[in-house]
């Protein structure tokens, strides 16, 4: 058995550090990616070998994820691809059927909240719900697809009643950041946690003294290290998915627990102002 100190996943692992791994080191981690089951019965020259690296880069990399070399990587790689959960993830491709398309799609979305399910961090998850219930004021700041999230955190935050609002353009979130204060909160949400932009955002609002928590799928991102609490969540991206579409399905699964526990937080007050809303709604109604 591995050590209680070692990672307890291998592959969402490998995915979610891809981006911050070497040229040498990416080559090991799509071949491990790719071929699971042939790793499990190499060396560690095998692997060098069919990677074209050297042993002190396989060495290297293991350590980088935090194994203690290749047989410690493999112990815990042979106890996920050996599980009647694993499944074989597919690209799509451009000659599939719409019907496997689907299939491959929702299969993608499917592992990889199951995947975010073994890696999110509950303790992060609970400390972020009662960094929020303090707050004075949420600014959520994300660009693209992740912009729809942000306005979703505001659209059901806001019923709360802590002053909350969603900023998708540069500029905007440049002005939240400046006149943020100690007891406010900006919730960050990028799919690859490296945008230049974002990340200029964050530093700022961390200069006004604000709490940043950061909801993103790489584990070592540039952002993950600005930010005072992450929210990983691990997707499977299929080809053609320019737009990240299983990310952020995951990562507004992460915002519906966040939801959640400002609701068990605060139920009187949600119930309260949830009848108000329903009120204002029911008035415009003919």
């Amino acid at each position: 058995m591995p050590g209680t100190n070692l990672p307890t996943l291998c592959l969402p692992l490998l995915r979610s550090s891809y981006h911050s791994f070497t040229k040498s080191e990416k080559r090991v981690a799509s071949f491990i990616t790719e071929r699971p089951h042939d790793i499990i019965h190499m060396t560690i020259s095998d692997l060098a070998e069919a990677t074209k690296t050297a042993e002190a880069t396989i060495s290297r990399f293991c350590r980088k994820l935090g194994f203690h070399g290749l047989q410690s990587l493999k112990i815990v790689l042979a106890s996920e691809i050996l599980s009647p959960l694993e499944t074989t993830y597919q690209e799509v491709q451009p000659t599939d059927s719409f019907e496997t398309i689907g299939i491959k799609i929702f299969n993608s979305i499917s592992e990889g909240l199951q995947d975010t399910l073994k890696v999110l961090d509950f303790d992060a998850l609970q400390k972020a719900v009662a960094i929020l219930d303090r707050a004075h004021k949420i600014d959520i700041y994300g660009f693209g697809i992740s912009a729809v999230i942000a306005s979703d955190i505001e659209h059901r935050f806001i019923r709360f009643g802590i002053p909350t609002k969603a900023y998708s353009d540069l500029h905007m979130q440049l002005i939240s950041a400046s006149i943020l204060e100690p007891e406010d909160v900006v919730i960050v949400i990028s799919h690859t946690g490296s945008n230049t932009d974002l990340l200029n955002s964050v530093e700022v609002a961390k200069q006004s003294g604000a709490q940043v928590i950061a909801i993103t799928s790489h584990l070592k991102s540039p952002l993950t290290k600005k930010a005072d609490l992450v929210l990983h969540g691990m997707s499977r991206e299929v080809n053609y998915s320019s737009e990240s579409m299983t990310s952020r399905l995951i990562h507004m699964a992460i915002v519906d627990l966040l939801y959640m526990g400002m609701i068990f937080k605060n139920q009187d007050k949600f119930t309260n102002n949830l009848n108000k809303l329903r009120l204002a709604i029911a008035n415009r109604k003919t």
